[in-house]
């Protein structure tokens, strides 16, 4: 493979952009071709998900994966801290939704005695807050120029994440700022992103044809879905310029994994951001096709064991797909669940945090995915909510959690905003579209629960955090070390696995 810099510097030549978007666009026509002759269609539902995790050392403070980590069954994320491990899809049914979670406890087990043989924990979290020794401003902004290329020393060594990186540096002036209650900050590259660690459901449609049926509802319960899931409402606190902590637990957002990862990027193009309605799968492609580029590579480029599993004939429509960061997006063309030569396509649910628990990370994969596929089989009306109504709830979540204003279209058709009418209903066709798959009622309690007891006991993983550091600042103690407190008690707790309804 060529070297990491020359690829960089090829990565952002305005030929490469040129003959990447020719090939883009023909990808494209072909892979729409393919789906409305019915390559993309199977037999069944699917599911998958994706779970992003950090490494920490003894004291609890910011650490790099070790190799043996990586040698499991894990992936290398964008910071050397970050790791991200998944299960492989499975069919959306009774046996198919318990292999999903056998399969991700089974993979966290084996990632975390690899960690700890090595010296360090790996721990679910939505966002770090113990810096590393020599703090987060010095971690995060430490890069080096090479042959005119920005390097990130504590980025992944990587080609596209280096080009990612630089074209967005190309197009804000070589740093990127970060602005949320409390902290205003510039940074010499957008590893500031690897901040966050969250999870993907992935969610297969069988038939291409109601594909928009399925995304189109998805869309409407982002909001809602997010405001029990929050769990990242601090930064570490050598990022903060505040004369008054408990100010800020009162005015900083639930869930600043979304703002920390749009602004990483929505300085260069507006690229990270609530979805759009769509009226036809196809729409999913020439949405693709009309994002900006941005880090184009060719498939000539790289070796073969360094292409991604999308098929080589749509190489770079995939590697497209790669940059195109919306909170829900299309997964068109991927290996689909069970046999056979189809494609598929999928629904891939961005915008959720890391949960600390696996059940907790495995409880909202099945509400996610029961609930898009019971609002679709009862053919529910929420779907005739306004988009920008629901974007308006998703970013009330962002910042006010479960005490977000929401909307939502009742089974009647009533719209409401009464978060105890939507959580009945979430909860409801949530259990409906397991059930429409055959999963066992008990098993559907033992996952479920955990999630819906958030909304009866009004706690969730931000809820927890917030309130911690307000005890320990009220204890006399210093921000900065309420911070760590309430951060080291989270790592212990989360590790014993009961979920955060069970803390203390």
């Amino acid at each position: 493979m060529a070297d990491h810099t020359d690829l960089v510097r090829r990565s952002l030549r305005d030929a490469t952009r040129s003959e990447f978007d020719r090939r883009v666009d023909e990808q494209a026509v072909r892979l729409t071709d393919a789906l409305r002759a019915g390559r993309l269609d199977n037999p069944s539902f699917g599911l998958g998900i994706e779970l992003e995790a950090y490494a920490v050392d003894d004291d609890g403070r910011l650490a790099r994966v070790p190799d043996p980590v990586l040698e499991g069954p894990c992936e290398k994320e964008l910071g050397r801290h970050n790791v991200e491990f998944n299960t492989s899809p499975s069919p959306f049914d009774g046996e198919g939704v318990l292999a999903q979670a056998t399969q991700l406890q089974r993979r966290y087990r084996r990632v975390q005695q690899a960690a700890d043989r090595a010296g360090t924990e790996i721990v679910l979290d939505a966002m770090w807050t113990i810096p590393p020794q020599g703090g987060t401003q010095a971690y995060l902004g430490a890069v080096r120029e090479r042959e005119e290329v920005t390097i990130a020393e504590n980025m992944t060594a990587s080609p596209r994440y280096y080009a990612i990186d630089n074209d967005v540096l190309k197009r804000t002036a070589g740093s990127v700022s970060l602005t949320v209650p409390g902290a205003e900050c510039q940074f010499p590259s957008i590893l500031f992103e690897s901040l966050t660690s969250s999870i993907q459901p992935h969610i297969q449609i069988p038939r291409a044809e109601s594909f928009s049926d399925y995304h189109n509802i998805a869309v409407r319960t982002l909001g809602p879905v997010l405001a029990l899931a929050t769990n990242s409402p601090l930064l570490p606190p050598d990022l903060y310029d505040v004369a008054e902590p408990s100010r800020l637990l009162e005015e900083t957002y639930h869930e600043l994994r979304i703002p920390v990862f749009e602004q990483s990027i929505n300085h260069a193009w507006e690229k990270v951001r609530f979805p759009e309605e769509i009226g036809s799968a196809a729409d999913t492609i020439d949405e693709l096709v009309a994002d900006p580029t941005c880090a184009p590579f060719l498939r000539e480029w790289l070796e073969a064991g360094d292409r991604e599993t999308f098929p080589d004939r749509f190489w770079e429509l995939g590697h497209k797909r790669g940059t195109y960061w919306r909170w829900l997006r299309a997964v068109v063309g991927g290996q689909p669940v069970g046999q056979g030569d189809h494609w598929s396509i999928r629904i891939e649910y961005r915008p959720l945090p890391t949960q600390p628990t696996i059940v907790e990370n495995v409880g909202f994969q099945w509400l996610v995915a029961g609930l898009v596929r019971g609002l679709c089989a009862a053919d529910h009306p929420l779907a005739s909510l306004e988009r920008d109504a629901a974007e308006r709830s998703f970013y009330n979540a962002v910042e006010d959690g479960l005490d977000a204003d929401l909307a939502w279209i009742t089974v009647d058709g009533d719209r409401t905003t009464d978060r105890t009418v939507i959580y009945e209903e979430v909860f409801e066709f949530a259990r409906r579209g397991l059930h429409e798959q055959g999963v066992p009622g008990e098993a559907i309690e033992e996952y479920l629960a955990p999630i819906e007891t958030r909304w009866t006991d009004r706690l969730t993983p931000s809820r927890w955090k917030l309130a911690r550091v307000a005890d320990h600042l009220d204890a006399g103690m210093r921000f900065t070390d309420a911070v760590h407190e309430m951060q080291t008690e989270y790592i212990r707790r989360s590790g014993a696995g009961d979920p955060i309804v069970e803390w203390p």
